[in-house]
């Protein structure tokens, strides 16, 4: 049996409630308890194989990027190398007895948090460089292929994160869910860049991408690390 903090309560689902940060675990009965144990190891198996997928598509995605010099695609990349450290921070949170642990909670939450703003200086640096220097990125069918499969796979495992950490009171789940979500928007910006410059010349386009992926994963990572994420 494990007990919310005192700024969350437990509702009779055993679904929680927060005024303030993130809840820990609300059990109140048996029934909810075991629900609650569900969701968590639900949380676990989608993470997993979020780690998995962002393998393979972060290394795709580094391969296309170098071989096109576009930093947007390179900074979609390595964002997929961020969102998989965040699978690892929730697979670690939901494993043991760290699964039923409110500090366990919010060790994981700021982790996330911090996982967003390892990605924002390269990219925004480079950005940078690409626009001085005027620098063209390439077309790539490798990173088309990769940032299309993105957006049919990422919505879906964002989306079900969001409702695993409303039902959780986890607001690391819900982070990683906002990454894979994030993923997807950044797969559709950089289609867009690539295909405008391919089709219309607008190099600058690319850069301007990569400072926008910069720009939003500062926000996401400030709201993650308040908690906005959670409940």
């Amino acid at each position: 049996m494990v007990l919310p903090p005192q700024d969350s309560q437990a509702t009779p689902t055993g679904e929680a409630t927060c005024e303030d940060g993130c809840c820990a675990v609300p059990v109140v009965e048996p029934e909810a308890h075991e629900r609650w144990l569900r969701a968590a190891r639900a949380a676990k198996a989608l993470s997993w194989a979020s780690l998995v997928w962002m393998t393979l598509e972060g290394a795709a995605g580094l391969v296309a990027g170098v071989g096109a010099a576009s930093i947007a695609l390179i900074g979609w990349a390595l964002s997929s190398v961020v969102e998989g450290l965040a699978s690892v921070i929730v697979i670690w949170r939901f494993t043991g007895s760290r699964t039923l642990s409110p500090t366990a909670e919010h060790r994981a939450q700021k982790a996330v948090a911090v996982s967003f703003w390892l990605l924002a200086p390269y990219v925004a640096v480079e950005s940078g460089h690409k626009l001085i220097s005027g620098q063209r990125a390439d077309t790539t069918a490798l990173g088309i292929a990769v940032t299309v499969a993105s957006l049919l796979i990422m919505p879906a495992l964002g989306k079900a994160k969001h409702r695993l950490g409303a039902r959780l009171g986890s607001g690391a789940t819900a982070g990683e869910g906002t990454q894979n979500l994030l993923c997807a928007y950044l797969a559709g910006a950089v289609l867009i860049g690539l295909g405008a410059n391919t089709w219309f010349g607008l190099w600058w386009l690319d850069p301007l991408i990569g400072l926008a992926v910069a720009a939003v994963a500062v926000r996401e990572g400030l709201e993650a690390w308040r908690g906005e994420d959670c409940c």
